[in-house]
């Protein structure tokens, strides 16, 4: 247990540059907070008291801000960097060195029973306010977009954005571990410009239909005026 706490510190420090001293960590971070009484809830839930652990976590709940079922799998150096409005699922799998921001939410998709919360790969940065929801897996060392909701699997070596998420990059290697949630792709923007292209193609091919068409002995033809913006 100790081992572990000492792990869990020690993530704090390498993925968070505000962190300057143990005492402030243990004392100041909600989302360690969270973690260990996650740790504390789930040794009694795996022997059946399933009240008594839910009624810790619900405690840590209410001081930390911070939902973690006490039948979740979590594995070593969680991190939960501010943590306000965090939820994980009862079934959710999360594994090792995984970051998590404020807002996100590990949940189902409906009342089925089984298997309904997400598994996380190793080494996966899940953005603020992001959604990744039903009975899915997120492959190692991929991220997730700050606002994504994700409704699909996730290859390994990946990063998805969007409403609803879709993969941007999968480069086939480890992504770059700079914990850079802003300088993701933006596929809104992308499409937008696709359109724009599109559209000024095809305002080419209307002029020289136009400019060409007088040759033609085709009284019944027409030609979209371009400045008038009429037929």
């Amino acid at each position: 247990m100790f081992s572990l706490m000492k792990e869990d510190i020690r993530a704090v420090f390498d993925r968070d540059p505000a962190a300057r001293s143990t005492f402030e960590v243990v004392l100041t971070y909600s989302g360690l907070h969270a973690l260990w009484a996650y740790r504390i809830a789930h040794a009694f839930y795996k022997r059946n008291y399933f009240t008594l652990a839910r009624f810790i976590s619900q405690l840590a709940r209410f001081f930390t801000g911070i939902e973690i079922h006490p039948g979740a799998t979590i594995g070593r150096r969680l991190f939960i960097d501010h943590g306000a409005g965090v939820v994980i699922g009862e079934t959710a799998e999360i594994g090792d060195d995984v970051t998590i921001y404020q807002g996100v939410t590990l949940g189902g998709t409906g009342k089925e029973k089984g298997k309904r919360h997400p598994t996380i790969g190793n080494r996966v940065l899940i953005a603020s306010g992001a959604k990744v929801l039903g009975s899915i897996t997120v492959g190692d060392n991929s991220k997730i977009g700050a606002g994504s909701v994700v409704l699909k699997p996730v290859p390994p070596n990946s990063t998805v954005v969007g409403v609803p998420g879709r993969v941007v990059i999968q480069d086939g290697r480890r992504l770059a571990d700079d914990l850079d949630q802003c300088n993701l792709p933006d596929p809104v923007m992308e499409a937008i410009k696709q359109m724009q292209e599109e559209i000024i193609s095809l305002r080419n091919e209307l002029e020289e239909l136009k400019s060409g068409g007088k040759s033609h002995d085709d009284s019944n033809l027409q030609y979209f005026d371009a400045s008038k913006g009429r037929v």
